[in-house]
Order: C-alpha cells, then structure tokens, then sequence
C-alpha cells in the first residue's frame, strides 16, 4: 500500500466516532421502545415493532418477545434504580461477524441482532457506561451522558432535574413549617 492510499482513507478513530454516534443513537431508540410518560410501548403490537425496525432500515423485526426480554434487561443493566431486579439469566441471540471490505464487524440477521450488534460496539468502545436511564419515575427515558466526567443524573436538566429540585425542595420546606 502507498502513502498517497492511506492519506485517502478517513481517519480511524473519526471513523469509529461517526459508527459509535449510530450505534448510540440506535440503542437509545431501541431502549426508548417503551415510554412511562406516554404510558406506550412499541413492543406491545406486531406491526408497530415491525414499523419500527423497517423504519430504521433493520429489515426483519424479530420475535417481539425475545425483544422485549433483551430491552428490559438492557434497560435493567444502565437502570440508576438499585431496586431494579438484576437479570437472572442469559439470553443469547445470533449476532454474526462478517467481513465489510475485509475488515471484520459484527451484523445482525434481523433488528434485533442489529441492536445487539450496535450494543456490543459500545461496549467495546467505551461508550456503554455512558447510556443511562433518567432516575424521575414519570420519564424512565434512555439518554446519553456527554459529561466530561460521566455525572449526569438526568435526560434533561430543565425538565426532569428541576422537577425533582423543586419537589425536594417543596418537601424540605414543608418539614420547616
């Protein structure tokens, strides 16, 4: 290979950040299948499942009940709640590893196995420890801590943390009177 075939390629590491900023954006919309604000979870109706994961450009949405189990043990694992229960078994799911222009990745069979296989590149890159889900009991929302130091609590300070500001402190004044 010549010097002038490498300058031509993209960057590695620029590269891997625009997979890593799909492969967030995918996992959060899959953990966002449910959503206890709206009180709606795609996961309840075929065809909305299904609408989903075409909508997306995932092909084949898969068996909804394995989804639903690898969603909410996803959910589980990124949980701030301690209360959460733990996943108690292993679910497994096919996740092939194939070439793109002789450079192994993972894939997917189907929308599930496409998620996974986004999961699994998180995972791997860091960026899994950064997905959380907002602590307020009427949101639940998967969101993506972009903190420098990985702090956030909240999917949105304005909303859900002032929320909870004012509702704590609501409670400490009430105590005061």
């Amino acid at each position: 290979m010549n010097s002038r075939a490498v300058a031509d390629r993209v960057p590695a590491n620029h590269a891997a950040d625009q997979d890593a900023e799909r492969d967030v954006e995918l996992v959060l919309a899959f953990l966002n299948t449910c959503d206890a604000e709206a009180d709606t979870d795609v996961l309840d109706s075929a065809d909305q499942w299904r609408e989903w994961s075409t909508g997306r450009g995932l092909g084949v949405a898969g068996e909804r009940g394995a989804a639903r189990r690898i969603r909410d043990a996803m959910r589980g694992a990124v949980s701030y709640d301690p209360s959460a229960p733990a996943p108690v078994d292993t679910i497994t799911w096919p996740v092939p590893v194939v070439l793109h222009d002789g450079v192994p990745v993972l894939g997917g069979h189907d929308a599930l196995g496409t998620v996974l296989a986004a999961s699994v590149h998180l995972v791997h890159t860091g960026h899994w420890n950064r997905i959380k889900i907002c602590p307020a009991d009427d949101c639940l929302w998967a969101f993506y801590d972009r903190s420098r130091n990985k702090s956030r609590t909240w999917c949105s300070m304005r909303v859900c943390g002032n929320r909870e500001k004012a509702r704590s402190w609501r409670e400490r004044h009430a105590t005061e009177s």
